[in-house]
């Protein structure tokens, strides 16, 4: 921390700096302002220039205190001067064609950095006019062959890995042009980091599966489960809690020992097996539960989360009397900040019961607040805690001094995957893979096949000038990017069903046996480039929509076979039925079977029972199945 950290400063001045320290003596240059914040409305300086570590700001609440610095001893001795003026232009101007970066990118881009100059090291190189092509060439072939020693040890570095490196070389050329150590070429001629990292063209991360891991259904359905039973004992749970904190308050001035002999003679004399290390694990199993709830049927994501505040729920009702609810939080992830999520009554439990975890915790952070001001008004801390005194996904940091402060993304991947192996899976949960989760449970009740899912998704995937209509102030910030996502899933989903129905089985319905036709003509499919290309075209000209029975490619109201009469779907035109399809027709053929036994359904009803007894019987046999030998 600079030793001047409580001189009042203005805004004017912060904005007056140079963007480079180029020509400035050295005396003036290291005590350029770096970083600085405003406590109480003074500006309080955090960082100057000359100091080691620099202290950054403009990172989500998420993140841990540690990633928020920049610790020049990392850097090789011969390049610490330039790696400073470069990181100062960086703050100041940013990358070219872009604005100024906030924290997470400075940090970013110092670590992409680091292992170039390492590498340059190695090289006895010391300072960046040495650097040519031809050293930056040797260097994407080292990473590309480099095994790496920590999480994934042994492991070849992935693509982002990749990219990261390489585009880190580039902001490197870019910003060492306004220092007194420029790269004097470009790094690489005619081809980017992207491309040299095989994200674009075939080889790119989509096409090779490279998408956030999407958690089994069976995985997840055993999560939230789990997630759900705690919610609804939260309750009993916390009035428990707040009993033990009346006998903390009963016994005060008592030894530390003393209390908590009293607690743990109160939990047993309730029954409460474990004593206080299980109750506290308890508490810290309802919030990772609450976690579980609002990620799985929000789509939020973990920073998202991490900016709950209290009194985050308001509900709004259209002139139907339905009733919607939505979470308020600020996203990061775009300049619009504020975002509105439509959340189903479940997450309303959930929400409102960490709105009730969380006050003892609060109440923590407005006693730090306070001592922090009586020790020292100008305390850039205060202004740190008090972008957490509202929020509700708290927790006690021992490292640091046991500050109340929200829960870091590291934490929170810790916490859901002590989750799930109390839950006996397998599975490494991971708090980015709700947000996918939700977004393919969405698309999939959009496709069609996920009717107990069907209201809730149907109502969050409404035109969202429906939240404008019901309230102009609360529905007029709405998650885009989410409804992105959602289409992304609803786009692989279509591609696998043209997949199989491009294979090698039979398909029955109308437009299925037409399909087949087609398939079979050779110059229908000279006119793709490739089997990926053909499935794409297909999939994105053609509507497709399950009913459950058969795949449904009417692109307006036209579904016959989504009625009582479903056996309609065999002859229909717009309709694929499948192999997946069989035993829903089999079970069909059998039930009418039986009901031919029936001797008051008049010859009418003896007539429609032929009809579809036959409808089922044509489907799976042009299926390649005969109806009395399917295993039921």
């Amino acid at each position: 921390m600079s030793d001047n950290t409580l001189a009042a400063l203005p805004l004017a001045y912060l904005n007056g700096q140079p963007d480079d320290v180029r020509g400035l003596p050295a005396t003036e240059r290291d005590t350029l302002i770096v970083s600085a914040t405003k406590v109480d409305g003074q500006w309080v300086i955090l960082s100057h220039y000359g100091e080691d570590t620099w202290q950054l700001s403009g990172f989500t609440s998420n993140i841990q205190t540690s990633k928020k610095r920049l610790n020049f001893s990392k850097v090789p001795p011969a390049f610490r001067a330039v790696m400073k003026a470069i990181l100062y232009r960086y703050l100041n101007r940013g990358n070219h064609g872009w604005g100024r970066p906030k924290g997470g990118a400075v940090k970013n881009c110092f670590s992409n950095v680091l292992p170039f100059l390492h590498y340059l090291e190695a090289l006895k190189l010391d300072h960046l006019g040495e650097v040519t092509p031809m050293v930056c060439a040797t260097y994407v072939a080292a990473c590309k062959e480099h095994r790496q020693t920590r999480q994934h040890k042994g492991k070849l570095l992935s693509q982002a890995g990749l990219h990261n490196r390489f585009r880190g070389v580039e902001a490197l050329y870019e910003l060492s042009q306004y220092t007194d150590d420029p790269m004097p070429q470009p790094p690489w001629l005619e081809t980017s980091a992207a491309a040299m990292a095989g994200l674009t063209g075939s080889s790119s991360h989509r096409k090779q599966g490279g998408k956030t891991l999407l958690i089994p259904d069976d995985v997840f359905c055993t999560l939230f489960e789990r997630a759900s039973l705690h919610v609804e004992s939260g309750p009993q749970l916390l009035d428990l809690r707040d009993a033990l904190g009346a006998v903390t308050s009963q016994r005060n001035g008592q030894s530390v020992s003393s209390i908590v002999h009293a607690k743990r003679c109160y939990l047993n004399s309730l029954g409460w097996a474990g004593g206080l290390r299980a109750f506290n694990k308890a508490l810290g199993d309802l919030r990772t539960a609450c976690y579980i709830v609002l990620a799985s049927t929000s789509g939020c994501r973990n920073h998202e989360l991490a900016n709950l505040q209290s009194n985050a729920h308001h509900r709004t009702e259209d002139d139907d009397g339905n009733v919607y609810h939505w979470m308020r939080s600020c996203s990061d992830k775009t300049d619009i900040g504020v975002h509105d999520w439509m959340i189903p009554e479940a997450s309303v439990r959930a929400l409102r019961l960490m709105g009730r975890w969380a006050v003892p915790y609060q109440a923590m952070i407005a006693s730090e607040i306070g001592r922090r001001r009586r020790a020292n008004p100008h305390d850039p801390q205060i202004t740190e805690a008090q972008k957490h005194r509202h929020a509700l996904f708290l927790g006690v940091s021992p490292g640091d001094g046991n500050q109340v402060r929200t829960l870091s993304g590291w934490a929170w991947n810790s916490n859901l995957k002590s989750f799930a192996q109390d839950c006996e899976l397998s599975w490494s949960l991971s708090s980015h893979q709700f947000r996918r989760k939700f977004a393919n449970y969405a698309a999939h009740s959009k496709f069609g096949d996920l009717r107990y899912l069907k209201e809730h998704f149907a109502h969050w995937s409404l035109d969202m000038t429906l939240g404008y209509g019901m309230d102009e102030t609360w529905g007029q910030h709405l998650d885009t990017d989410l409804f992105m996502d959602i289409q992304d899933e609803l786009e692989d989903i279509k591609l696998g069903v043209v997949d199989t129905w491009l294979g090698n089985e039979p398909l029955s319905g109308g437009y299925g046996r037409s399909l087949k036709e087609w398939q079979r003509e050779p110059q229908n499919l000279l006119i793709f480039k490739d089997r990926g290309s053909m499935l794409k075209s297909i999939a994105e000209s053609t509507a497709i929509r399950s009913n459950g029975h058969a795949w449904c490619t009417a692109d307006n109201d036209g579904c016959i076979g989504n009625t009582l009469e479903r056996t309609r779907c065999g002859d229909c035109d717009n309709a694929v039925i499948g192999r997946g399809h069989a035993r829903i027709y089999h079970h069909l053929y059998n039930n009418l079977k039986e009901l031919l036994h029936c001797p008051d359904i008049g010859e009418g009803g003896r007539q429609r029972l032929e009809r579809d007894l036959n409808r089922c019987r044509d489907v799976l046999a042009q299926l390649g199945i005969a109806p009395e030998t399917l295993i039921a």
